[in-house]
């Protein structure tokens, strides 16, 4: 119990926010509503996943919003997003999860589904590895979208190697 109570203390803070994205709140809110709202609009059946990039916004950010405007029409059923990116800086066998509680976003906390992690916790590929996700772009760009486009959502955070 003591251990989950220090994990609900634990934020992981933007490693990327003013270089790969606004860090300003107002012009990151911005800049994500342009670009979803310049995103074509497509009849999306059932979403099921998105394939989305992972780079800074001057590179990806209109890809990133085709994709992520196909929950359009869904958001509002949506309550917990699995993100799945690689590790970049770290050498990583199978997947790792944080301990944070939340990811921060210059739009604010985002909740980490600590109920879904700690449902995979046990299997053998998969460990707490912060130093995994501190300084991880993978995920991080692709939360100022799902906080647009989901308002409220739990995260279950995976960076794999």
């Amino acid at each position: 119990m003591a251990r989950r109570a220090m994990r609900a203390a634990s934020v992981r803070m933007p490693a990327v926010a003013g270089l790969f994205y606004p860090g300003n709140p107002q012009q990151l809110r911005a800049e994500v509503a342009t670009l979803l709202a310049k995103a074509p609009m497509r009849a999306a059946a059932e979403v099921k996943a998105v394939i989305a990039p992972h780079a800074g916004y001057v590179y990806s950010g209109t890809i990133a919003a085709v994709a992520f405007a196909r929950l359009r029409e869904r958001a509002k059923e949506i309550a917990r997003v699995v993100v799945i990116g690689p590790a970049h800086y770290v050498s990583l066998r199978g997947v790792a999860v944080p301990s944070a509680a939340s990811f921060a976003t210059p739009l604010g906390a985002v909740a980490v589904d600590r109920d879904a992690l700690d449902a995979i916790a046990g299997l053998p590929c998969v460990v707490t590895h912060d130093a995994a996700h501190a300084p991880e772009h993978a995920l991080e760009v692709e939360l100022p979208f799902l906080q647009m486009m989901l308002g409220d959502f739990k995260l279950v955070p995976l960076v794999v190697g």
